[in-house]
């Protein structure tokens, strides 16, 4: 996999504003925020995206599907809601090329998106 920015936000080389980090992953808010509160959260595995998920991830993946309703509580986000949006590929919105999950809230969201 390439180089990334947000391997380097992993690793401590570009700051963010990091809202979660433990040995499997990390939440930061996204500095070209589409709502109120805007946040992603990332493996430290480098996974290029969803399409190169293996068995092999599927406990790091749990970890982080379980983490993430954590993070949104500690974002204020429980009570009123909040999306979360996985982009895969071109077509898919993907725009950093390291597996990322948006934290969407602190507004009403529409439907359908883009």
């Amino acid at each position: 996999m390439a180089e990334t920015v947000f391997g380097k936000i992993a690793r401590g080389e570009i700051p963010a504003k990091i809202v979660h980090d433990d040995a499997h992953c990390m939440a930061f808010h996204d500095i070209a925020a589409q709502a109120p509160v805007h946040v992603l959260v990332i493996p430290k595995k480098p996974i290029e995206s969803l399409s190169q998920v293996t068995p092999a991830d599927s406990a790091l993946l749990g970890h982080i599907w379980t983490t993430i309703p954590e993070i949104a509580r500690g974002l204020g986000l429980a009570d009123e809601g909040y999306r979360v949006v996985v982009n895969c590929g071109n077509h898919g919105g993907q725009s950093v090329d390291h597996l990322h999950f948006h934290i969407l809230g602190g507004r009403h969201l529409k439907w359908p998106p883009g």
